[in-house]
């Protein structure tokens, strides 16, 4: 009995420390995605099995945004926990400082004994002579341009694929001895823009997914009335959003065409994943690896009229976060949550998980405690918006966005201002703006605004 009672206590000795250790943390980053093309977020057409399964004994979080709606200012936010007004350039914001990005979260995670990988998708705007090879442990760009890459016998293999291939390869090489900090950033679903064949798409999907869903008709864009695109300004109507619009969206076909292929994209993708929780297993890792699966910004797909995403509107500002931790209690497994997350946020919550001190500079708040227990009573409210990238095709903006309101301010168009709200207009179709009614909102959110910019860098020179 005595052995027995000794055996027992070492046992719950053993599970305690092990969800004491350090985990592992693996972050799958996906291209232009919004929410609304994944299952677990409503989409009852596209097939998600594998990242429906980590919403369902994770964190779904149903209001995650990225502060600025642009490929390499999303993903170099995620880098430095600063957001891009913070940590570009005088006069080329999205240009990166050289001391802002001096030191990376994967450089601080390795300080503290974790072995780092990065795999996909590197279009963050660093200083000359920048080596990103010096901040993680292992390091291959993998880019698009072709998506089809040659394999050595001579094959070709999907970008997403292969970025599964060399995280599977790193988790087999993983000493017993360390945690792992593994990313795994996609160019799916970003379109092939040069690749104009039709009846092809721009969309080039892994063959694993061939034929997926060709039998069905897809339907149409929820806000694709001709009224909703003709009330925007003129300054909205003529970027690149409405450019590429003809070039993917604009006709039944090019859309049935062009969606199914964006769909199989996204399924790729969750075919990889699949592969790569299946060899987290078999390595004997999983019960102790976390898995984060976000997007770096959201995507119109022909809503409102437009392609891309680089404005205010929800379906840019909007992506999936989905945070599936083996360790938390069962009552916290399968959750959803409504509290505001940003991609700001994620680099602080990787150090928090790994038990590092947050260095002060970081500009987002660890998610850990809303995946592993409630939101705290003090937790945003309100998040901050900017974009600015691209100025000569993409109307710059910036502002403030809460559970009731939306305010932003179009800095190089006489600071035209959108109020939406979000309660009662969801779809943003009306312009509050100048409603006497609100002029109070309007003004308080302008000036929020305003005291935001100065704390985060100050004012965006006008174009």
């Amino acid at each position: 009995m005595r052995r027995l009672v000794i055996f027992t206590l070492l046992t719950l000795g053993l599970a305690s420390d092990a969800f004491a250790a350090q985990p592992n943390i693996v972050f799958f980053f996906a291209d232009d995605q919004t929410t609304s093309t994944l299952g677990c977020y409503g989409n009852d057409v596209v097939q998600t099995p594998n990242i429906d399964a980590l919403a369902e004994r994770g964190t779904r979080f149903n209001n995650a945004f990225v502060s600025h709606s642009i490929c390499w200012v999303s993903r170099t936010t995620i880098l430095t926990g600063l957001t891009g007004r913070s940590y570009g350039m005088p006069g080329n914001r999205d240009q990166a400082k050289p001391d802002a990005v001096a030191t990376l979260y994967s450089d601080i995670l390795r300080e503290h004994g974790y072995r780092t990988g990065y795999f996909g998708k590197w279009h963050a705007k660093m200083p000359k002579g920048y080596r990103q090879t010096d901040h993680f442990d292992e390091f291959e760009a993998i880019g698009r341009n072709p998506f089809y890459k040659k394999q050595p016998d001579g094959s070709l293999r999907h970008e997403t694929e292969v970025i599964v291939d060399r995280g599977i390869e790193f988790v087999k090489s993983q000493p017993k001895d360390k945690p792992f900090a593994l990313n795994m950033w996609f160019n799916a679903c970003h379109a092939e823009d040069g690749d104009r064949r039709p009846g092809i798409g721009h969309f080039a999907w892994p063959r694993a997914v061939d034929g997926m869903y060709d039998d069905i008709q897809i339907a149409a864009p929820r806000l694709n009335a001709p009224e909703i695109f003709n009330a925007l300004p003129d300054f909205l109507k003529t970027t690149i959003n409405r450019e590429r619009f003809f070039w993917r969206w604009n006709t039944d076909k090019k859309y049935q065409t062009n969606i199914r292929a964006y769909y199989r994209m996204v399924s790729g993708i969750d075919g990889a994943i699949g592969r790569f929780v299946a060899a987290l297993e078999e390595a004997g890792v999983a019960e102790n690896t976390i898995i984060v699966y976000s997007a770096d910004n959201g995507y119109y797909m022909g809503n409102r009229g437009l392609a891309g995403k680089w404005s205010h509107f929800e379906e840019s500002l909007r992506v999936p976060l989905i945070v599936a931790d083996p360790r938390v209690s069962k009552d916290e497994k399968g959750k959803a949550t409504d509290a505001i997350a940003l991609n700001l946020d994620l680099p602080a919550t990787f150090l928090d998980w790994a038990g590092v001190e947050v260095p002060a500079r970081y500009q987002g708040h660890s998610l850990k405690p809303i995946v592993s227990e409630e939101k705290p009573d003090d937790w945003r409210t309100e998040s901050f918006h900017e974009h600015f990238a691209v100025r000569n095709r993409i109307p710059a903006f910036e502002g403030l966005r809460n559970e009731r309101f939306k305010y932003v301010r179009y800095v190089d168009h006489d600071q035209t201002e959108f109020l939406h709200d979000l309660k009662n207009d969801p779809d943003e179709l009306v312009n509050l703006a100048g409603d006497a009614a609100h002029a109070d909102t309007l003004k308080a959110m302008r000036d929020r605004t305003s005291a935001r910019v100065g704390e985060l860098g100050g004012r965006i020179t006008a174009a």
